[in-house]
């Protein structure tokens, strides 16, 4: 009876299934991965290995040693968790840690609501935000590594080990994000943390700045939306209301006070912003249906990741404010179109 799927007419074929869905988020994730791991190296190739592996095997056992069923691990679903989960960790992230992290997404997000379609929040975000309050050091511990792939620097990365588990002799650094709130919060301004700092806009598009595997380029973002896009995976609604919103906010800030506030493009360009307006907010399973209601749900993740950026206690806010949304979606899809208009009569 589970095989058996009931609902109303009409009913549309197509040829799309899970996992060609998937499969094509993989190849739009690709961009971004293969540019975390020129700037990062092996470390961060053994983090989103690590990942990967680390969700499928825990979607496996969870369903075929505790639920009793046929392994759902070839839709590939559990391999775009561990993907995205990665990308949402440091390059330094500890691989007791990234296991951790597997676990909560698969075991507590997806397998608990009975998999892949059922789920309420989007798995790699509760397992980000989940080790984010359990690790709050190694979460924040932004680093950058020697990598074999960069012309300038051939060797091994040092202690890709350590001789404590860690994953990569590195110097520890902070995001374009922390720098700006911690130095206004000391009184500085806008103009003294740029001439302090190398906030480069240019480099924050082509990559090589200090944060989580995933904000190592806004161009690889970008190329991953284009291809989404173009597959017809996503539609861009969500993703553009997330971006103005968060451009509109930021930009009614700056206009107000330009040396205690940043610009709109630096809080689009910095982050994991990007990352999530792109392949975790238009999650299928924890975004709404209706067209008015991703509207509503992207402006409310815009409006509450800015709160976070500004107001709250974390430089970041992304994934907080996409779970908050997400508890939300069924409240959205509550949200009917109105086929039918009533006719007025002239009387």
């Amino acid at each position: 009876m589970d095989k058996l799927l009931i609902s109303p007419a009409p009913h549309l074929h197509s040829k799309d299934s899970t996992r060609r869905i998937m499969r094509d988020v993989i190849i739009a994730l690709m961009p971004a991965v293969l540019v975390s791991v020129y700037f990062a190296g092996l470390s961060a190739l053994l983090v989103i290995v690590v990942s990967v592996t680390g969700c499928v095997l825990v979607e496996h056992l969870i369903v075929r040693y505790l639920m009793k069923k046929k392994s759902t691990v070839h839709d590939l679903s559990a391999v775009v968790t561990g993907l995205i989960l990665a990308l949402n960790l440091p390059v330094s992230s500890p691989w007791w840690m990234v296991l951790t992290g597997c676990v909560a997404a698969i075991g507590i997000a997806k397998m608990t609501f009975g998999g892949l379609g059922h789920n309420l929040f989007n798995p790699a975000l509760v397992a980000r935000v989940f080790l984010l309050i359990s690790f709050p050091v190694q979460m924040t511990n932004w680093s950058v590594s020697n990598s074999i792939f960069r012309p300038d620097r051939w060797e091994l990365p040092k202690g890709l080990l350590g001789a404590q588990g860690q994953l990569l002799d590195a110097a520890s650094g902070a995001t374009p994000l922390g720098i700006i709130k911690e130095g206004l919060a000391n009184g500085l301004t806008m103009e003294t943390l740029s001439q302090q700092h190398d906030l480069s806009y240019w480099h924050m598009l082509f990559g090589h700045i200090d944060g989580s595997l995933g904000e190592a380029s806004v161009l690889a973002i970008l190329l991953g939306l284009a291809y989404l896009l173009l597959r017809k995976v996503i539609k861009p609604l969500i993703p553009l209301s997330v971006l103005v919103t968060v451009a509109v906010f930021a930009g009614i800030l700056w206009l107000t006070d330009p040396s205690m506030n940043a610009d709109p493009l630096f809080h689009l360009l910095t982050g994991g912003l990007l990352l999530g307006a792109v392949f975790m907010a238009t999650d299928y399973t924890t975004s709404p249906m209706s067209p008015l209601g991703m509207l509503i749900f992207g402006v409310g993740i815009g409006v509450v990741t800015m709160i976070i950026r500004i107001w709250g206690a974390y430089p970041e806010g992304v994934s907080f404010a996409i779970l908050f949304m997400n508890a939300l979606v069924p409240l959205l899809n509550k949200i009917k179109p109105f086929p039918y208009q009533k006719e007025v009569s002239r009387g």
